[in-house]
């Protein structure tokens, strides 16, 4: 055979060169894109082994309120279903915080550690604090498959044609970047928090299990966590609104965003209106920004001092006296996060202490009266007693008298007043005759109504029932009724007393109606309050402002009766008193 046979011709040559260069540039392009894809894998293989390793830390951190050997276990129940359906992992270890192993899986899956190509470690943080560590290996099995096959494509395009490699190169390059893509768009998904997304991949199918078990579980603990911050808000808010005082929360901005019913009832706002405005911009009902000068004076006290003495001040609601208080609120952490304002209403306590001191005031000028006299009329008989005659000593006795009598009931007032207060009395009763009581005292009172040319009326049905009662404390009920009836009523005009029995026959009535100056209605409410005294022009009587309280507290609270009143100014009075026919034994003499 010629030797010329054995030279390829040009076309030849150039077809060689050109499946040469083809090859060449083809090869250089697949390797480079196996070496691009190969590094994206590895990155999105470490991102994965990193996400794997936080959500083994976030399931981890709710074994540390178990005890250290319990937990252990607990750990091992934990990793080893892990471990068991994936290669990837080759181990998984626990350490305290202070780098301690707690748990190896080594010892139930001993591995070499030359299988491990990756190691990641998450912290483990619980109620705030680092208490430990997790680290897991990764085998990179995953990645070596998809690597290891790439090569052996790449090796048998090769040995095809150089267009048969360059299909079957991008066809791989292609198949590998579509799962790619979908574990990255995965991870995308999880990252922006959707979790419980799902991947579907027949090639890397544990891998993509591994990525779905994951997903799930960081669904299910989203859901706990987000139940549980629902379940805390909620218990917070309902124990807001269960408080008897009213309550405001304010955020480190001075914005409202939380008040409970009695806090809104208390201003008089609608909640629409009130939360997210600035609680300095809330004006009171004198048109005064009642809590702006607070709050700056709040915000420049050291926190520590407020945390030991809130601020205290009084505002005014409409007819409401409210004690306020102003506290720092922090965060689990310590942290300043805004304050709390306490609303009180203390307007009953105001008006107490108001009729306490005009109490005072009348007891002191009502004592010192007779005492005045007393003093003056004993001073001048024992000193001047020959220049009298006995007429005039008389006289002077029986103001003496008088006076000291007047003392005397006003004493006795107070005294029982303080008795009958207590919380421990009980007044011992007996069955008895309350028409007798009655028209006793009728008859020792009707000098004091003959005064003022007042005729007393008395109108009975018959048969009335004998009754349990306190007589001596009736007695006083009667007597102060009687009384305070003849004060208030008009020269020569009648006063008219009844007593039945009520229909259902559970009840006695009886009731005292004068022809009086009466009351006006804005005192009807208060008329039975201690130290309550209706003065005006009209008006002047003076007293103590115990007497309708005592009468009051003896019939409903020791008695368990009830009593009423109806009044018109300039037309009279009748007060009613109800009185059970029947009560508990016990309280029988």
């Amino acid at each position: 055979m010629d030797i010329k046979s054995f030279h390829l011709n040009k076309q030849t040559k150039y077809i060689l060169i050109e499946l040469l260069l083809g090859s060449l540039i083809i090869a250089t392009i697949a390797v480079f894109a196996v070496n691009h894809i190969q590094n994206k894998m590895d990155r999105t293989y470490s991102g994965f082994a990193q996400l794997m390793t936080k959500t083994l830390a976030i399931q981890t951190s709710g074994f540390e309120k178990f005890p250290l050997k319990e937990r252990a276990k607990l750990l091992a129940n934990e990793y080893k279903p892990i471990l068991e359906r994936s290669n990837d992992i080759s181990f998984i270890e626990y350490k305290n915080k202070d780098n301690i192993i707690i748990y190896s899986s080594k010892k139930d899956f001993p591995i070499d550690d030359k299988n491990t190509a990756l190691n990641v470690s998450s912290p483990i943080i619980y109620q705030g604090e680092l208490t430990g560590y997790v680290n897991v290996g990764m085998t990179g099995n995953g990645i070596r498959t998809i690597s290891l096959t790439t090569k052996k494509s790449l090796f048998g395009i090769f040995i095809l044609t150089w267009l048969t490699f360059a299909i079957i190169l991008l066809l791989n390059i292609f198949l590998v970047s579509k799962e790619l893509r979908k574990i990255y768009d995965g991870v995308r998904q999880i990252a922006i928090g959707k979790f419980g997304y799902k991947l579907e991949s027949e090639n890397m199918a544990e891998l993509t299990e591994a990525f779905n078990d994951m997903s799930s579980v960081l669904s299910k603990y989203e859901e706990q966590n987000i139940e549980q911050l629902t379940l805390e808000r909620n218990k917070l808010e309902a124990v807001l609104m269960s408080i008897i005082n009213g309550v405001i929360v304010c955020d480190n901005f001075d914005n409202v965003v939380l008040a409970n019913s009695t806090a809104l009832k208390m201003l008089d706002i609608d909640e629409n209106k009130f939360i997210g405005t600035k609680i300095q911009d809330f004006i009171d009902s004198h048109g005064q920004k009642c809590f702006a000068e607070k709050i700056e004076e709040f915000k420049d006290t050291p926190l520590n001092i407020i945390e030991q003495k809130p601020i205290e001040f009084n505002i005014e609601a409409g007819k409401l006296t409210i004690k306020s208080m102003i506290s720092p609120m922090f965060s689990k952490q310590q942290d300043y996060v805004g304050y709390i304002i306490v609303l009180i209403d203390i307007t009953r306590e105001t008006e107490v202490n108001k009729l306490k001191n005009t109490f005072i005031s009348n007891v002191s000028h009502e004592l010192r009266t007779p005492v005045t006299v007393l003093r003056t009329y004993i001073d001048t008989l024992c000193n001047n007693a020959d220049d009298f005659d006995e007429e005039t000593k008389k006289e002077f006795m029986q103001t003496i008298d008088t006076e000291a009598k007047r003392l005397h009931s006003m004493v006795n007032e107070i005294l029982d007043f303080s008795r009958l207060e207590s919380g421990n009395v009980i007044l011992k009763k007996e069955y008895s005759n309350l028409v007798e009581l009655i028209q006793q005292n009728i008859n020792s009172i009707k000098i004091l109504a003959d005064e003022k040319d007042i005729k007393i009326n008395f109108e009975q049905e018959n048969n009335i029932p004998t009754i349990p009662i306190n007589v001596e404390s009736m007695d006083r009920v009667i007597r102060n009724l009687l009384s305070n009836a003849i004060k208030y009523s008009l020269n020569g005009k009648d006063i008219l007393v009844k007593i039945k029995q009520s229909d259902d026959k559970n009840f006695v009535e009886f009731s005292v109606k004068d022809n009086g100056i009466g009351i006006a209605k804005e005192h009807l409410e208060k008329i039975f309050d201690r130290f309550y005294r209706v003065e005006n022009a009209t008006h002047t009587i003076k007293g103590t402002g115990l007497g309708l309280h005592l009468v009051k507290m003896t019939v409903e609270k020791h008695h368990h009766g009830k009593i009423t009143v109806t009044s018109k100014e300039n037309e009279g009075s009748i007060f009613t008193v109800y009185l059970p026919v029947k009560i508990d034994e016990s309280e029988l003499a």
